[in-house]
C-alpha cells in the first residue's frame, strides 16, 4: 500500500469511527472526545518512545509505575514538557476500556495528571488545560456512567484500531494528517462556525507561500487569530524544519479552538518549547508584546466582527492603531487585525492576510487606514480568490500582503477569482500537477514573484493612479476582467434578420392567397 493509500485508507477508518461511535450526540459536540482521544494515543506512544530511546529491551507500558525515579520524571518533563506513567499510557487504558467500570473517572484522573505534572516547569502553560473540553462526565456521553463509559470505550477502542504504521516513518505525520482531517471534517460540516477555526489546507499553504516568500529563515512565524492552528503549521509542512528559528505564535479567543491549536501543535511534532499559544482577544488584550517583530505572519482573522473601537477612549492611543490617525469601524474590526499584524511586522518580513472584500473600496475610516497603509508603502500585493474557497461561507475572499521593505511604490493586483477546481461542495485551488500544468497556487506565486502585468490576471499600479482612485484597493478597479461574451458579426446578423424578413413576407403572401381561395 503507498503512502498515499495508506493516508486515504486512516483517513476513511477514522471518520468512520467518528460518526460510528457519536450515536445520537451531534458531530460538532462530540468532536472533543474524537479529538482528544486521538491526541492522548499520540502523546503516550510519543512519551513511551522517548523514555525507551530505541532500546527494544525496554518496553515503558511494561513497566511497573514504581521504578520511575524522581530523577527520570524531572528529565523526561524538562524534554517533552509532561509526564505520563506507564499506567496512564493510553494503550493500557485501551486494553481493559470494555470492562473498566470507571471508565470516565479514570481517564479524568490520568488527563488532570499529566497536566499537573508540568506543574512549576517551563512548559506549565503549553500543558495546562488542554484536556479541558474532554469532559469526560457530560450528558453528551449519555445519562448513566455506564451509558458514559460505553460510549467512551467505543472511542477509545476505535482509535485503538487506528493503524499508523512505523513511528519513526510516516506515523508523526500520519497522526498529525489525521487529526488535520478530523478537523476540516468537522469543520465542512459545522456551517459558518466552521470557518471560524479552520482554514482549508489548499488556501493555508498559499497563504504560508506568500508570507514566506524568498525567505530562507525567518526569526518565528505569528497569526493573531490562529484557530486550530492550521495556518501555522503549514509553514513547518512545506518548508525546512530550520526555517522557523524561534517557533510559532498564536492567539485565539475560543476556549475549545485554543485548546485545538495546542494540540495540533503537538500532534504535529512540534515541541513545547517551540510554540506559543495564548488565550485572548487578540484586539484588546494582546500578547507576545515583547516577542515581537516576527518575519512573517499569516491569518485569516473573523469577518466584519463587532469590536470595541471607539467605545474604548485608549484604543485610539494604542501603538498598534495610533499611525492611522482613525480606528476601524465598531461593527467592522477587519483593519483593525490588520493594523496589529502591521505593528507585529518586522523590516524584512511579510504579511499575508485573508480579508473581506468590502474592506478594499468602502469609505470612511476604511478609506482613511486604506490611504496610510498606501501612502506609507506597506501593501505589496492584493489578490482577489474565487467564491466558496472556505467552509461556512461562499465569500468570494481577499488576501492583502503587507510588507516593509517593498523596493518601489506599485502595488500588484492579482485577479485569480478564476482560478479553483470545484469539488464537492466547496472549491479548491490545486497544488502543483507538474511543471508543464502548474496548479493554482503555482500561478498564483509565480506572478507575485515576478510582479509582471498579464492582461485580466495581474497588474502593477503607480501609486500615483492609486490616490486619483481615493485609495481604492478593490482588484476589479485596476485589473480588467476578460470578457467572455460571444463575438457577434454585425453584417451575418444583418443577412440573417433580411433572409427571416424575407421568409415572413412570403409566408404571408402564401397565407393571404390561400385565405383568398376559401373566400371565393
Amino acid at each position: 500500500m503507498t503512502s498515499a493509500q495508506q493516508r486515504a485508507e486512516l483517513q476513511r477508518r477514522i471518520w468512520q469511527i467518528a460518526n460510528d461511535v457519536r450515536g445520537a450526540v451531534d458531530g460538532w459536540d462530540f468532536k472533543q472526545y474524537v479529538l482528544g482521544t486521538l491526541f492522548y494515543r499520540f502523546i503516550s506512544e510519543n512519551f513511551a518512545r522517548y523514555i525507551e530511546a530505541d532500546d527494544e529491551s525496554v518496553n515503558y507500558a511494561k513497566l511497573d509505575d514504581k521504578v520511575i525515579t524522581p530523577e527520570i520524571k524531572d528529565d523526561a518533563i524538562k524534554t517533552k514538557g509532561y509526564f505520563i506513567y506507564p499506567s496512564q499510557l493510553f494503550v493500557n487504558i485501551a486494553e481493559s476500556a470494555n470492562t473498566n467500570e470507571s471508565l470516565n473517572t479514570d481517564l479524568a484522573k490520568i488527563f488532570a495528571e499529566i497536566e499537573a505534572s508540568a506543574s512549576g516547569y517551563p512548559s506549565e502553560q503549553d500543558i495546562k488545560g488542554l484536556f479541558a473540553d474532554f469532559d469526560t462526565t457530560s450528558n453528551r456521553l449519555g445519562n448513566t456512567v455506564k451509558d458514559k463509559n460505553t460510549r467512551l470505550a467505543a472511542v477509545i477502542k476505535g482509535v485503538a484500531s487506528l493503524e499508523f504504521s512505523d513511528f519513526h516513518g510516516s506515523k508523526i505525520d500520519l497522526f498529525g494528517d489525521a487529526y488535520e482531517f478530523l478537523i476540516s471534517n468537522y469543520a465542512a460540516n459545522a456551517g459558518k462556525s466552521g470557518g471560524e477555526f479552520f482554514t482549508p489546507t489548499h488556501v493555508s499553504k498559499l497563504i504560508a507561500l506568500l508570507a514566506l516568500h524568498k525567505q530562507t529563515s525567518v526569526n518565528k512565524i505569528y497569526d493573531p487569530a490562529c484557530g486550530s492552528g492550521s495556518l501555522l503549521l503549514q509553514a513547518k509542512k512545506h518548508f525546512d524544519d530550520h526555517i522557523v528559528e524561534e517557533g510559532f505564535f498564536g492567539q485565539e479567543l475560543n476556549h475549545t479552538t485554543y485548546n485545538l491549536a495546542r494540540m495540533n501543535m503537538f500532534l504535529h511534532n512540534v515541541n513545547y518549547d517551540k510554540f506559543n499559544i495564548q488565550l485572548g482577544d487578540t484586539l484588546i488584550n494582546p500578547h507576545f508584546g515583547s516577542d515581537k517583530p516576527f518575519d512573517a505572519i499569516v491569518s485569516n482573522p473573523p469577518y466584519s466582527v463587532k469590536w470595541k473601537g471607539s467605545d474604548d477612549p485608549t484604543l485610539i492611543n494604542d501603538e498598534r492603531f495610533a499611525p492611522a490617525g482613525v480606528l476601524a469601524p465598531k461593527s467592522k474590526a477587519d483593519f483593525a487585525f490588520v493594523l496589529h499584524a502591521l505593528s507585529y511586522l518586522s523590516s524584512k518580513g511579510r504579511a499575508a492576510i485573508v480579508c473581506f472584500p468590502g474592506i478594499f473600496y468602502r469609505g470612511g475610516a476604511e478609506q482613511k487606514i486604506r490611504q496610510y497603509l498606501v501612502d506609507n508603502n506597506y501593501v505589496e500585493t492584493i489578490i482577489s480568490l474565487a467564491p466558496n474557497l472556505f467552509f461556512g461561507t461562499t465569500i468570494a475572499v481577499t488576501i492583502l500582503v503587507l510588507a516593509k521593505n517593498k523596493s518601489n511604490t506599485d502595488i500588484q493586483f492579482i485577479d485569480a477569482s478564476d482560478l479553483f477546481k470545484k469539488e464537492t461542495n466547496n472549491n479548491v485551488l490545486t497544488d502543483n500537477e507538474d511543471e508543464n500544468n502548474p496548479g493554482h497556487i503555482q500561478q498564483i506565486m509565480r506572478v507575485f514573484d515576478s510582479k509582471a502585468n498579464i492582461d485580466h490576471f495581474t497588474r502593477s499600479v503607480p501609486y500615483p493612479e492609486i490616490v486619483t482612485k481615493e485609495y481604492n484597493l478593490s482588484v476589479s478597479t485596476y485589473v480588467e476582467p476578460k470578457d467572455t461574451r460571444e463575438v457577434i458579426d454585425i453584417g451575418q446578423l444583418n443577412d440573417e434578420i433580411e433572409t427571416t424578413v424575407e421568409k415572413i413576407n412570403q409566408l404571408r403572401a402564401d397565407i393571404n392567397t390561400i385565405v383568398a381561395e376559401i373566400e371565393s
